[in-house]
């Protein structure tokens, strides 16, 4: 059976009127256009629905049984076709699942817990650990929100720069390095380091950088996460190069110090990813705003 929704609207009308006259007028429409849905509604249902009597038009039982029910059925369609955009916060229910570089979760993610809290109560918020590969998470909507430094090229998957961090070089206090005045690319890449990739990759964008200048560094570990690589530096000589904006309290808990990086590279971006299915959902639109905000004021410029 095909439906017209239509015809939804038209009993509607004709039960609220009473009248193909004044349902014509209710929905802007001529009296001999409703007098024809009123035939269609007829041959759909089995009912006269309207009858006249004398002067007037009379509802059937069956019209009076499901007057109600006609209108609460238009009432949720209008619901679903035409959703209202306000968003109440005070009562709001929901739970956000966010995949999130581990030392953005350091960094922002407080921030970002308290500014939810203190607006909408009823959100919690699911913080993931990064995989060791690509995942179809924001695909199949199992993950609302990202944030790391990969721009995904999937045409469905939205992403936004929201901010960047100068790189830095993490060694221990007292660090042989520490004690000369500028760092210089040949030292660098003397030194040992360790990298940190949840992937467990020994090389990346640093050995593209010294390969220009004819030099090459010694990898001797990874660790998958920043919190990770600056214990290993914290009791070491190796370097760690992050960005400074993700480590710069770690750096000053532990008690190691942050060098400049003696190489020409951009700052670590930032990004936010979602799907595009939420792209005016106003939830996740509130979300997005306030992970922004929880960024820029942790540093991230």
């Amino acid at each position: 059976m095909q439906l017209d929704l239509n015809l939804l609207a038209a009993l509607d009308a004709l039960l609220e009127e009473g009248s193909v006259a004044g349902a014509a007028a209710r929905l802007h429409v001529t009296a001999p256009a409703m007098s024809r849905s009123l035939g269609r509604i007829r041959r759909t249902t089995g009912d006269q629905i309207l009858v006249r009597t004398g002067r007037t038009m009379t509802p059937t039982p069956y019209a009076i049984a499901v007057r109600e029910q006609v209108h609460e059925l238009l009432h949720q369609v209008h619901g679903v076709l035409a959703p209202s955009r306000a968003l109440d916060l005070e009562t709001l229910e929901r739970t956000f699942t966010l995949r999130w570089h581990d030392s953005l979760v350091a960094m922002s993610g407080p921030a970002l817990l308290a500014a939810v809290r203190g607006q909408a109560p009823g959100v919690r918020l699911r913080f993931l650990a990064e995989s060791s590969g690509d995942t179809p998470e924001l695909r199949r909507g199992e993950v609302d929100l990202e944030a790391n430094a990969n721009r995904p090229d999937a045409p469905d998957i939205r992403a936004e720069r929201v901010g960047a961090s100068r790189l830095v070089v993490v060694v221990r206090q007292g660090h042989p390095l520490t004690r000369v005045g500028t760092v210089t690319a040949e030292q660098y890449a003397a030194a040992e380091h360790v990298t940190v990739s949840r992937r467990g990759n020994l090389g990346n964008a640093l050995d593209d950088a010294l390969v220009p200048l004819g030099l090459t560094r010694r990898v001797v570990a990874t660790a998958p996460t920043e919190a990770g690589a600056l214990e290993f530096a914290r009791g070491s000589d190796l370097l760690v190069t992050t960005p400074e904006a993700t480590t710069r309290s770690a750096v000053a808990d532990l008690g190691l110090t942050a060098l400049p990086l003696p190489l020409e590279l951009p700052a670590a971006p930032i990004h936010l990813s979602w799907h595009q299915r939420y792209d005016t959902d106003p939830a996740h639109t509130w979300l997005r705003d306030l992970a922004r905000t929880a960024l820029a004021t942790r540093g991230v410029a």
